[in-house]
C-alpha cells in the first residue's frame, strides 16, 4: 500500500541526489583548469538530459524490469508502460514511478564520475557517444546485478549487498576511469608541468553540495522513511566527517598544513566508502572506515599514480574507485543482518566469512565488468569519432576550441 510519507521523503530523496551533478560539475570545474571550465563542467551536466531520456524509453527496463541470465532485465517497461502510480515491485510503500525517479538520479551521476578522469583532453562528442555506450553496456547491467530482481550479485546468487551503490556507481566508474584515462594518454605537459587547481572557492562549494545530496543518496536508499534511514543518514555523516578529519592529520604529518583542498576531497572519500554499508553496518564503524579510507586514496593519488604514471586528471579512480572497494570490503567486515536483513550473514568482524566472501566476488566482478564494458565502449567510440582533441586544441584549452565559450571572460588570471 502506497504511504504518502514515504513516497514524499523518496521523491525528496531524488531530488537531493539530482544536486549532486551540480555540485559534482562545480567540484571537477574547480579542480580543473582555467581554459577547460566549460568543459569539464558540461562533461558532466550534459547527462542530465542524455540520461534522463534513456533511463525513461529503456534503462529503467533494462535495469529493473524482469530478468535475463540475472544480467540485465527486459523490455517489459520500455518508455515507462506498466510503470504507475502502485506499489512494488521493489518497495511495499512507495509506487514503483518514484523508485524509478530515485534511481535515475544515480544513472545520472555515475557517467559524470567518469569525466573526471579525462578532463582537458576528451573531445565533447567522445565523450557524448562513450558515455551512452557506457551505460548500456556497463551501467545498466551492474545496476540489475546488484539491485534487480533476481540479479546475479545480489538475490539471484551471490548475495553480496550494496546499500546505495559502491559497486553499481563508484567502483563500476572508477574503474572505468582508469581505463579510459590510460587509453587517452596524459595531457600534455604532465610530467613537466606543475597543474594548479584554478577555482578552490568552487571546489569547496562543490564538496559541500556533493555532502548535501549524499544524504539523500544513502539515506534515501532506504526506500522509506524510516529507522534504517535514520541509520544510513548518521553512518553517512560520521564517515564522511571522519575521514575529513583523517586527511587533514595526513596532510599535517606531510606537509606541515593541512589544505582546504584536501579536506574536501577526505569528505567525499568518506562518502564513498560508507555508500555500500550505509544500512548495513553500525555507526560505530563509521569511524573506522572513515579513518581507514583517507590514507587509502591518498595513497593512491599521491604515490601510485605517480609511480605507474597515469593521467587520472581529477582522481575519480584515486578517490571513487579505490574508496568504494574499501567501502565494499568494509561492509563484509562490519555488515549486521539485525540491522538489515537484507545482509543473509554478518560480517567478519561478527565471526562469520560468507559476507565478507561474497563482497569480494562482487567486487572482483565489478572491476571485470567495467573493464571489458569500458574497452568495448572505447572500441565503438573509436569507429564513430576522434577521442582525443589535437595537441592545438588542447593548448588553446577545451572551452574555447570544443564550445567557443570561455568561463572567465574578463579574468586574465596567473593560471591559464
Amino acid at each position: 500500500m502506497v504511504n504518502s510519507g514515504d513516497t514524499g521523503f523518496v521523491l525528496i530523496c531524488a531530488a537531493f541526489v539530482f544536486f549532486m551533478t551540480p555540485g559534482l560539475a562545480l567540484f571537477y570545474g574547480g579542480l580543473g583548469r582555467r581554459k577547460n571550465v566549460v568543459n569539464t563542467m558540461l562533461s558532466s551536466l550534459f547527462l542530465v538530459g542524455v540520461s534522463i531520456v534513456l533511463w525513461v524509453l529503456v534503462g529503467y527496463s533494462l535495469s529493473f524490469s524482469g530478468n535475463i541470465g540475472g544480467v540485465i532485465g527486459n523490455l517489459d517497461w520500455i518508455g515507462m508502460k506498466g510503470v504507475g502510480m502502485e506499489a512494488g515491485p521493489y518497495a511495499d510503500s512507495i509506487p514503483n514511478l518514484a523508485f524509478a525517479a530515485f534511481q535515475m538520479m544515480f544513472a545520472i551521476i555515475t557517467p559524470a564520475l567518469i569525466t573526471g578522469a579525462t578532463a582537458g583532453r576528451m573531445k565533447f562528442k567522445a565523450s557524448f557517444v562513450f558515455m551512452i555506450l557506457w551505460s548500456f553496456i556497463v551501467y545498466y547491467p551492474m545496476a540489475h546485478m546488484v539491485w534487480g530482481q533476481g540479479g546475479l550479485l545480489g538475490d539471484g546468487l551471490l548475495h553480496s549487498v550494496d546499500f546505495a551503490g559502491g559497486n553499481v556507481v563508484h567502483i563500476s566508474s572508477g574503474i572505468s576511469a582508469l581505463v579510459l584515462c590510460i587509453a587517452l594518454g596524459k595531457r600534455q605537459g604532465y610530467e613537466s608541468q606543475s597543474y594548479r587547481i584554478h577555482n578552490i572557492p568552487m571546489v569547496a562549494l562543490g564538496a559541500s553540495i556533493l555532502v548535501f545530496g549524499w544524504f539523500g543518496f544513502n539515506a534515501g536508499s532506504a526506500l522509506s522513511a524510516n529507522g534504517l534511514a535514520a541509520h544510513a543518514f548518521m553512518t553517512t555523516a560520521t564517515s564522511c566527517g571522519a575521514a575529513m578529519v583523517s586527511w587533514m592529520f595526513i596532510e599535517v604529518m606531510q606537509s606541515g598544513k593541512p589544505s582546504l583542498v584536501g579536506a574536501a576531497t577526505g569528505l567525499v572519500a568518506g562518502l564513498v566508502a560508507i555508500t555500500p554499508g550505509a544500512g548495513f553496518v553500525p555507526i560505530w564503524s563509521a569511524v573506522i572506515i572513515g579513518i581507514i579510507v583517507s590514507p587509502i586514496c591518498y595513497f593512491m593519488i599521491a604515490v601510485v599514480k605517480k609511480k605507474f604514471g597515469y593521467d587520472d586528471a581529477l582522481d575519480a579512480f584515486g578517490c571513487h574507485g579505490v574508496g568504494g572497494m574499501w567501502g565494499g570490503i568494509a561492509t563484509g567486515i562490519f555488515g549486521l543482518s539485525s540491522i538489515n536483513d537484507v545482509a543473509k550473514w554478518n560480517g567478519l568482524c561478527f565471526g562469520d566469512t560468507k559476507l565478507f566472501v561474497a563482497q569480494v566476488i562482487s567486487i572482483v566482478v565489478t572491476i571485470v565488468v567495467a573493464i571489458v564494458g569500458t574497452l568495448i565502449c572505447l572500441y565503438i567510440t573509436k569507429l564513430i569519432t576522434p577521442i582525443r582533441v589535437s595537441k592545438k586544441d588542447e593548448l588553446i584549452g577545451l572551452d574555447k576550441s570544443e564550445h567557443s565559450e570561455t568561463a572567465y571572460p574578463s579574468f586574465n588570471g596567473f593560471d591559464w
